[in-house]
């Protein structure tokens, strides 16, 4: 079967497809991966075909933070969003049996499958179909709206993240030659997500057709080696902590830098600093600045992570066993924030609106100095060790494959 996993954003938006084509490729399907140009090397590096769609998720996160109003950010949107849904048709029209998507690109991803006559499942990395035992991340209000606002919050988030795409899902329907769609398209089914049952155990109210059989684990690509850099920083010394903000705070990489620098003096550690869209760089014998490295050779290997707790750091990070500091930014950041505190794994967050290099050297220090927080990690890696997030949807193509 040819599948075309579908999806856009930062480099954790794309990383966990990667080992998700991996096992459907290794079961005997054909596996292209429709991301944008900038992930190409990352897509083809661990064994699969890459299919661009446009966009510079990088730059626009940059485009957003300089614009001077809310109507020349949402001009930057729609334009995005535009950008996608060509490439969306375009990456399709390369030919597929079936598509997969995350949670941004779906409505796109529907029309497409609508166009092709192939179905569409949902491949999805956060929570997203409403329920009433907690608001969807992203949601606006209370911090405790209780079960039905936890219901009409998360329906909430879901109109919002389809009036992104509201403008160019019409005008893709159109280009597709597919009637007018009148009314909200029907939602995909089935749908995994990709994340531990025993991170966000599974609400009992979703319906049937909605999983989370546990965590895609990113690929490591073919032939890659650590840095010699690297090695020596390790075993020159007690175990690191990690810290890195993935793909948030782009331009904002001298002060954050100085921040960070300040806080490992203060907590006295040895550390290393990923550098990031922030392009964070390290100050000081005991600091080492890397670029890309795969989390699950890393982060073994440290004490302790900071970071911006997007979902796929965040997982990393629990598959590690390793306590953590997060310093959530936006969008479902707060979310996983919230659970790493809840579990035990974390002795607070820190918002990163107002982060101080005092805030941040005081939460390291209360990170590593109470066992309590590693030992609980070190329980929860063990147990979503025994998972198989991959199972469930492969089983179910496998089904459909020969049906």
């Amino acid at each position: 079967m040819r599948i075309l996993i579908v999806t856009a954003g930062s480099r954790g938006d794309v990383a966990p497809y990667t080992g998700l084509g991996q096992r459907l490729t290794a079961a005997g399907h054909h596996v292209a991966v429709a991301a944008h140009p900038c992930f190409e090397a990352l897509v083809r590096g661990c064994g699969l075909d890459h299919r661009p769609v446009p966009g510079d998720p990088q730059a626009l996160i940059e485009d957003w933070a300089r614009a001077a109003s809310r109507a020349e950010t949402q001009a930057l949107t729609r334009a995005y969003a535009d950008g996608l849904a060509d490439g969306v048709a375009q990456a399709a029209a390369g030919g597929a049996d079936l598509l997969l998507t995350a949670f941004g690109p779906a409505p796109l991803s529907r029309a497409a499958g609508e166009a092709l006559g192939v179905p569409v499942i949902g491949t999805y990395l956060v929570p997203s179909h409403p329920t009433r035992q907690f608001p969807l991340p992203g949601a606006r209000g209370t911090d405790d709206p209780g079960p039905e606002g936890n219901l009409a919050a998360g329906r909430d988030v879901l109109r919002r993240a389809q009036g992104v795409f509201a403008g160019s899902v019409t005008r893709l329907r159109a280009h597709l030659g597919l009637p007018a769609d009148a009314h909200p398209a029907p939602e995909v089914r089935p749908v995994f997500h990709g994340f531990s049952p025993q991170v966000v155990p599974r609400p009992e109210d979703w319906p049937s057709w909605v999983g989370a059989p546990g965590y895609w684990w990113p690929a490591r690509p073919t032939g890659w080696q650590p840095p010699a850099e690297l090695l020596d920083f390790l075993q020159a010394g007690p175990p690191p902590v990690f810290i890195g903000f993935g793909s948030m705070a782009p331009g904002e990489g001298d002060r954050l830098s100085e921040l960070v620098a300040a806080a490992v003096r203060r907590a006295g550690v040895r550390a290393v600093v990923q550098a990031g869209w922030a392009d964070l760089t390290g100050h000081g014998d005991d600091v080492l600045t890397i670029g890309d490295v795969p989390h699950d050779w890393l982060l073994p290997r440290t004490a302790a992570a900071v970071h911006h707790a997007g979902a796929g750091t965040t997982a990393a990070a629990l598959r590690a066993g390793v306590p953590a500091v997060p310093v959530p930014v936006l969008a479902d950041q707060p979310f996983w924030a919230s659970r790493l505190c809840a579990l035990g794994v974390a002795p607070r967050s820190l918002p990163f609106a107002g982060l101080t290099a005092g805030a941040l050297a005081d939460a390291v220090t209360a990170c590593l100095s109470d066992p309590s927080h590693r030992h609980r990690a070190t329980r929860l890696a063990r147990a979503i060790a025994t998972e198989d997030g991959a199972a469930p949807p492969l089983a179910w193509i496998d089904a459909h494959a020969s049906g």
